[in-house]
């Protein structure tokens, strides 16, 4: 499937989602910011599709990315979604702006919904409204070391000591 097609509106991922379901897919959602794609982001997506057969992002919006991390983003939502999207290990790139992933989480009724294990369960949102519906609310280890704040804090530290 083109990377262009796995980018879709909350309108287009109803259908989508009945396919899968239909076809006896397990559906996994996960979202976030991914605004500088590393390898803990890499390790953290490939690890959470390995919990089902089909996985949907939820990717905030340049507006959302702004109102939680100051400075940010530095790449925008369609860039963003593209890289997302090129991943084999990712099956639909869904762009959100509210606060939270919570309105998404329902449109999707994931069977997995999966976040870090920097999150405990009881803090992932949405997950009394997974786990009501028989959904299964996971983490996964993070890779040490790795995440777009640190990189950019180098690349900033990095532009000092050049002068540029």
């Amino acid at each position: 499937m083109p990377t262009k097609d796995k980018i879709l509106t909350r309108e287009q991922l109803p259908a989508v989602l009945d396919t899968w379901r239909q076809q006896g897919k397990r559906i996994v959602f996960t979202n976030g910011c991914f605004d500088l794609l590393h390898l803990g982001h890499v390790d953290y997506l490939e690890k959470a599709r390995a919990l089902g057969d089909a996985m949907v992002v939820g990717l905030n919006t340049d507006a959302s990315v702004s109102c939680l991390k100051p400075g940010r983003p530095l790449q925008d939502e369609m860039s963003r979604a593209r890289v997302l999207a090129s991943l084999l290990f990712v099956d639909a790139v869904v762009l959100f702006g509210e606060p939270t992933p919570l309105e998404l989480i329902h449109l999707v009724r994931p069977d997995v919904l999966v976040k870090g294990d920097d999150y405990a369960l009881s803090g992932i949102v949405g997950h009394e409204f997974v786990l009501s519906n028989g959904g299964q609310v996971l983490t996964v280890p993070l890779v040490p070391g790795y995440s777009t704040t640190r990189i950019v804090e180098r690349v900033r530290r990095a532009e000092g000591s050049t002068g540029a």
